[in-house]
């Protein structure tokens, strides 16, 4: 008995390190879901409420007129379809020419390859800022300001997506292909049915990367875009705040809004999502 009630206080014994590392692990939780926590607390606040001093931690009396006037005061279906619409449109149009790119760079010889490889890197040494200016150009003399289609053209092309899936088609197999191509099979098909499959976590991280991006972008659609109902919900939020008076409840609200699909499609889709950040580091 003795032998057995000493074996399960070692077993109850829990490390000082672990404690310590459970403590910090748990502290940093709190404080990066604070922020989240006080904008869903505010958006139920009213407006004296929401900048008094010294503030509350919760309502004193919950109300939801900072949604109603933001359902009301903006065209929200519209910037929500909006905003849908781009970054779906962006997402397709990445994977499946930064795909077809990165397996030119991966597997095909041609002339000036490494230039236009190096060219390509360049690109992602440089601000994004620096694009804007040739960027509207083009959608001004395509005649496309202010419409939805200038909301995702310029970014139907990454030159980091194109190198996260070169980097993954690097890893696969030549052997793969060759004898894929004893057996009668075209490039088409190899590409379709063995390389892709195969650089699945390529694709999820290039989806969950594009997805983050397109619905979070903010200069591009301010720029492109003046009229409300043919913005997407970055630039529509910034029009609440006005110039002597901030509304915080309603910019709140408005946030909770737009963050909410991405919290539910990471929930639905929360193995595929560390899978993928898992895999995106991969080298080749």
């Amino acid at each position: 008995m003795s032998n057995k009630t000493e074996a399960a206080t070692v077993k109850k014994r829990v490390p000082a390190s672990h404690i310590v590392a459970h403590i910090i692990l748990i502290a940093g939780i709190l404080i990066v879901a604070f922020p989240f926590f006080w904008m869903v607390v505010t958006s139920f606040k009213t407006d004296g409420e929401a900048m008094q001093i010294p503030p509350t931690i919760l309502p004193k009396q919950w109300t939801v007129d900072a949604y109603r006037q933001i359902v009301s005061g903006l065209p929200f279906a519209k910037i929500y379809l909006n905003t849908i619409l781009s970054t779906v449109v962006t997402t397709i149009g990445q994977v499946v020419i930064c795909s077809m790119a990165a397996y030119a760079f991966a597997r095909y010889e041609f002339p000036g390859k490494r230039f236009l490889f190096m060219l390509l890197l360049s690109v992602l040494m440089v601000p994004g800022q620096i694009f804007l200016i040739p960027q509207y150009t083009i959608i001004m003399k395509m005649h496309l300001l202010d419409t939805i289609p200038a909301l995702f053209i310029p970014n139907l092309f990454s030159a980091f997506g194109t190198f996260l899936m070169r980097q993954f088609f690097m890893t696969l197999p030549k052997e793969l292909e060759e004898a894929a191509i004893i057996d009668g099979a075209g490039r088409t098909r190899i590409f379709l049915q063995i390389m892709l499959p195969l650089s699945k976590p390529g694709l999820i991280s290039l989806v969950i990367f594009t997805v983050r991006f397109a619905w979070n972008d903010f200069m591009w659609p301010l720029i492109v875009n003046t009229s409300t109902d043919k913005m997407t919900l970055g630039p529509a939020l910034s029009t609440l705040q006005g110039q002597y008076r901030v509304q915080y409840p309603m910019q709140m609200a408005g946030a909770v809004l737009a963050v909410i699909p991405l919290v539910i499609v990471f929930f639905i889709f929360q193995n595929q999502f560390l899978e993928g950040v898992a895999h995106s580091g991969i080298k080749g």
